[in-house]
C-alpha cells in the first residue's frame, strides 16, 4: 500500500511527548491497531503517530477513504477544525491552527473574487456559508478559544519566532507571553536563551519587558525658556547614551554565550 506522508498536515498535529509516544506504543503492541488510519486519495490525513509505529514494528492496520474533498486545502480544513475541537490541544497550538485556517479562508475569498464575473466584482463579497466569519481578530480568538491579546501574542511568535523557540512554546518550555517577548530579539539570540533553558528564557523575557517600559516616552512640561529648552534636551541625549551604552553590553553578553555555545 503506497501511502504519502504530507509533512505541512503533518505538522498541524503537535507531536506527542516521549511518555504519550510511549503508552501509544505499549498499546499498539499489546491491542493491534484498532481504529483505521484515514486517506485522502493515497495522503494520510489522520493517524500519523500510529502509521509510524505500526510501521517500525509490523503491526497490521486498516485504512479507510475521505473522498469528499475536492482539493488538499479541503483536507487542509478538515484537519484544523478536527484539531480546534480536541481539549488536548495546547492554547498555543489552536493559535496556531486557527491562523493557519485563516489565511486558508482569506485566500479562498480573494481567489472567488478573482474569478468572479466584473458586475458580481462590483457588489459586496459574499461570504462562503462554509465558513464562519473570520474577519477579525476577535473572530479567529473565538474560534481558537483563546483571548484577542493572546491571539496577538502567538501571531508575534509565528512571524518571528526561531523554530527552537516555537519548539520551547509547544514543549511548554516558556509561555506564550514570555515567547512573544523572546521573538523581538534576533534569530541568535532566541537560539542562545533557548539552548540556556527555562531560567534563561525567563530572564530574556524579563529584559525585553524592561527596555520597552524602558523605551516608552515619559510625559514632560514643556520648558518655557530656550536655556530650559538646550538642558532638557541635553538631558534626553545623556540618557540615550546612557540606553545605548546598557544596550551594547547586553547585546555583548549575548554574543559572548553564543561563542561560548559555538565552542562547546
Amino acid at each position: 500500500m503506497n501511502i504519502t506522508i504530507n509533512e505541512e498536515l503533518r505538522s498541524f498535529i503537535d507531536p506527542l511527548t516521549p511518555v504519550e509516544y510511549a503508552a501509544l506504543e505499549r498499546s499498539l503492541l499489546a491491542d493491534g491497531c484498532r481504529d483505521a488510519l484515514v486517506l485522502w486519495r493515497d495522503v494520510l490525513i489522520d493517524g500519523h503517530n500510529r502509521y509510524d509505529i505500526c510501521t517500525k514494528h509490523g503491526i497490521p492496520f486498516r485504512t479507510v477513504n475521505n473522498d469528499k474533498f475536492d482539493s488538499l486545502e479541503d483536507v487542509m480544513l478538515w484537519v484544523i477544525d478536527n484539531n480546534l475541537a480536541r481539549r488536548s490541544v495546547s492554547d498555543f497550538q489552536r493559535g496556531m491552527l486557527a491562523l493557519r485556517k485563516k489565511e486558508i479562508v482569506a485566500a479562498r475569498a480573494a481567489q472567488r473574487a478573482a474569478e468572479a464575473p466584473p458586475e458580481q466584482a462590483e457588489q459586496e463579497p459574499v461570504d462562503d456559508p462554509a465558513d464562519p466569519p473570520w474577519s477579525t481578530r476577535e473572530d479567529v480568538a473565538k474560534a481558537a478559544r483563546v483571548s484577542a491579546n493572546t491571539l496577538s501574542q502567538i501571531e508575534r511568535i509565528r512571524k518571528t519566532a526561531a523554530p527552537e523557540l516555537v519548539d520551547a512554546v509547544r514543549s511548554g518550555t516558556i509561555s506564550v507571553s514570555a515567547a512573544a517577548s523572546v521573538a523581538s530579539l534576533p534569530p541568535e539570540a532566541q537560539v542562545a536563551a533557548v539552548a540556556g533553558g527555562r531560567k534563561e528564557l525567563q530572564q530574556a523575557a524579563r529584559q525585553v519587558r524592561e527596555q520597552k517600559a524602558g523605551a516608552k516616552p515619559k510625559k514632560e512640561t514643556v520648558p518655557d525658556s530656550p536655556e530650559d529648552q538646550v538642558k532638557a534636551l541635553r538631558a534626553q541625549v545623556g540618557e540615550l547614551k546612557d540606553r545605548v551604552a546598557t544596550l551594547l553590553t547586553e547585546n555583548e553578553v549575548l554574543r559572548q554565550k553564543l561563542a561560548a555555545l559555538g565552542g562547546a
